[in-house]
């Protein structure tokens, strides 16, 4: 392996949660003084914080959260065609969830006429959808977040200790194998964390963009069986450590 491509696995490795020189070494093969080498020259990149036995991801300022508008322009072929992907997944008779974002509000599109699905959600771009088109949807209730179009809150985390879905479907702004999802607010962190201890099945939905992408301060763990669907190609290098991860399925789109 290269020694760019090297540290660069290494980085990524790093802001998983993979931090003891020990662990770094187990994972990749290589030895104490390499693996330490490749620690040094990316602290010296301030690219991580060297600590006693290994490493940390540096504290960084989060970015600014997009617009509304803007995340419904972008990427909207892209987006289309993981919520395609998604719909295939709900069976008849299945309870689902659709969380916030306009993934889960292109999903809500596409199960038009879809009368054997009861739909819960804290989405409100996807309730106008569902009700035109006749889907059974329960809409969950709270506080309004303007910059989401969401619920969230106590009310809503209340309203989801009183349900079970078959299957959930969750967007996020960043996504990173063996740690979790990222959010603006820690409002909808413990919301989605909510829901998926309330779910038989996960899908985290979200374009090949946010993929190992840690932009904003508020985590959701996923410590448990999850399935991702992303317009990322199967042999991207972004999916490579997804692919690590036993407890991930990894649908490609393309």
């Amino acid at each position: 392996m290269k020694v760019a491509n090297r540290r660069e696995a290494i980085f990524k490795a790093v802001l998983s949660g993979m931090t003891d020189v020990a662990a770094l070494c187990a994972h990749f093969g290589m030895s104490e003084a390499t693996v330490r080498r490749d620690l040094r020259a990316l602290a010296d990149e301030r690219r991580i914080v060297r600590t006693y036995g290994g490493a940390a991801a540096p504290v960084r300022m989060h970015e600014p959260e997009e617009s509304l508008e803007l995340r419904r322009e972008s990427f909207r072929e892209q987006k289309d065609a993981i919520a395609r992907a998604a719909v295939a997944h709900v069976a008849d008779g299945d309870t689902i969830f659709l969380d916030g974002g306009t993934t889960t509000e292109a999903m809500a599109r596409f199960l038009a006429g879809r009368e054997n699905v009861q739909v819960v959600t804290n989405n409100l771009l996807a309730v106008g959808a569902l009700a035109a088109n006749k889907v059974p949807v329960t809409l969950i209730g709270g506080d309004v977040r303007p910059s989401s179009m969401s619920v969230l809150g106590p009310l809503a985390q209340l309203a989801l200790s009183r349900v079970s879905v078959d299957k959930a479907f969750l967007g996020a702004d960043g996504v990173v194998a063996g740690r979790g999802l990222c959010e603006a607010s820690a409002e909808q962190a413990w919301l989605k964390e909510c829901i998926i201890r309330q779910s038989a099945s996960v899908y985290v939905l979200v374009t090949a963009n946010k993929l190992d992408r840690a932009s904003q301060q508020h985590w959701t763990p996923l410590e448990r069986a999850w399935t991702l669907v992303t317009d990322a190609p199967a042999d991207a290098d972004a999916l490579a450590e997804f692919h690590k991860h036993a407890e991930i399925a990894v649908e490609s789109v393309r």
